[in-house]
């Protein structure tokens, strides 16, 4: 069960000519995978929520403040990703450092996270875009429009065709995915940047004051409602005041995720040991800059109590006036989720992939493509299911465990960066996580801080997937595992 994969034989196994992927991406590449991911909803909507009911004007400290926690994750990551260029991500690093048993258990977290995240942006891109279709008096059909509907059955038909086009999208190859993001990632940090400069000529001063608002108690949760932090240590956690900024901080991490995405890809990166790491950090920089100052001009232009929580940004805009920039602005919603969707489908199938070749799911799955060299049944297999999920289900109520799986993530990564610095000190490393292990120790601090924060019921359902994920892999797992067939 704790056996690991050594380094050298994790890139042996991605010169097998049936097994290998195509090395065919740039740091610009990588960074442009990251943007593409990490802008989404986050941006466009839990500005609002956000400034409107726990931190005030002060969201932009928040938002710096996940930042920098990310950022702590994100140095652990560059480490493993420029010196295990492999295929899964947080997946391969854990069987290198931390065991079989482990490696099964974050990438069956890694699954879950990637699967629910694409079908919860699908809808959402689906929302978006039916909403731009209302504004030139196109109407979809209630019955095609989602669930909720047509007295309990709807079928969201945009959602289910955008996840199917996207699975076509990676089957053909990684550079044509990566120029398709590279264009809507273009569109979706035009209107950002369109967003910050436009809006900087609407900001007034008094809008900012008070910059921290005075705390005020949230009302007490109870029973699966209430964050786990709450039922274990009697912590109540406040609105605005200075606490209220780290209460935020907690909600706005979940618009940074994805960057660990970007890691999926060091396969398939030209020269992952330099590109890794500038992709990683690149783009969590850009994307911090981006949230700050958003948030600013957000709540310079509009009173924080009077910001819309569904819109924030565009009717900010309708408030001043001037509504062409909110049709804009939706635009832009709807073109970025695009990427946000394409881009988790990706991580998802790189993943699966990975845990294929070792053995702990079927064989089958990790053969590429001969022309195209993508990982082209898992992409079909898992772009079919999740087309389905977000064609049928209204999966809201399930999105926090994609934010309960990332800081898992992120956890096993950190802990995986000291097991390895003491088990294989001398072993190559293009990127070294600097303070090690004051570093990764704080990014578990912070990563568990925030999981603790989540409701009592993210933690039950997690527990089962976690359960169900430790079952298969002895039933199934254990013993096809290439490693347990190769002795080692």
């Amino acid at each position: 069960m704790f056996r690991t994969k050594s380094v050298e034989q994790s890139i042996l196994d991605t010169e097998e000519p049936e097994h290998a992927l195509k090395k065919s991406l740039s740091a610009l590449d990588l960074t442009v995978f990251g943007v593409g991911v990490i802008i989404g909803t986050g941006i466009f909507v839990l500005t609002g929520q956000v400034a409107k009911e726990t931190a005030g004007p002060a969201t932009a400290i928040a938002f710096a403040v996940a930042g920098v926690v990310c950022a702590l994750a994100a140095l652990c990551y560059a480490e493993f990703a420029s010196t295990v260029p492999v295929a899964g991500s947080a997946y391969t690093f854990a069987y290198a450092a931390l065991g079989e048993l482990v490696a099964w258990i974050i990438g069956w977290d890694l699954v879950l996270e990637f699967a629910l995240g694409t079908a919860v942006v699908a809808v959402g891109w689906s929302g978006y875009v039916r909403s731009l279709m209302d504004n030139v008096d196109w109407t979809m059909p209630e019955v095609l429009s989602g669930t909720d509907v047509a007295e309990g059955f709807g079928f969201d038909i945009l959602a289910f065709a955008l996840v199917l086009l996207l699975t076509v999208i990676l089957v053909v190859g990684m550079k044509l995915s990566a120029r398709v993001t590279s264009v809507v990632v273009a569109i979706k940090v035009a209107v950002v940047l369109m967003v910050i400069i436009a809006g900087l000529f609407f900001i007034k001063a008094e809008n900012y004051k008070p910059f921290i608002p005075p705390a005020e108690k949230q009302p007490a949760g109870s029973g699966w409602d209430a964050p786990l932090v709450q039922l274990l240590f009697g912590y109540e956690p406040t609105n605005f005041g200075v606490m209220g900024i780290f209460t935020a901080a907690s909600i706005v991490f979940f618009a940074f995720i994805g960057f660990d995405v970007v890691a999926t890809a060091a396969e398939e990166t030209k020269l992952p040991q330099r590109d890794m790491p500038r992709g990683i950090l690149g783009s969590l920089i850009i994307c911090t800059v981006l949230y700050v100052a958003v948030s600013i001009v957000v709540t310079g232009m509009q009173n924080y109590r009077e910001l819309s929580v569904s819109a924030p940004l565009a009717d900010a805009f309708k408030a001043t006036g001037h509504p062409f920039y909110a049709g804009l602005i939706s635009f832009g919603a709807a073109v970025g989720l695009t990427t946000v969707c394409m881009i988790l489908l990706l991580g998802q199938t790189r993943v699966f992939f990975a845990m294929s070749r070792d053995g702990l799911l079927p064989r089958f799955f990790s053969k590429t493509h001969p022309r195209f060299r993508t990982p082209y049944r898992p992409t079909i297999l898992l772009g079919v299911l999740i087309a389905v999920i977000a064609g049928f289900t209204s999966i809201e109520e399930l999105a926090t465990l994609v934010n309960i799986g990332t800081l898992f993530a992120f956890v096993v990564v950190a802990l995986g960066v000291l097991v390895l610095r003491r088990t294989q000190p001398n072993l190559p490393r293009a990127f070294r996580t600097p303070w090690v292990p004051v570093l990764p120790i704080a990014s578990v601090a912070a990563s568990v801080w925030l999981m603790l924060n989540l409701p009592v019921e993210t933690w039950v359902r997690f527990g089962v997937w976690m359960v169900l994920g430790v079952i298969i892999y002895f039933v199934y797992g254990r013993s096809h595992s290439r490693m347990a067939k190769e002795g080692r």
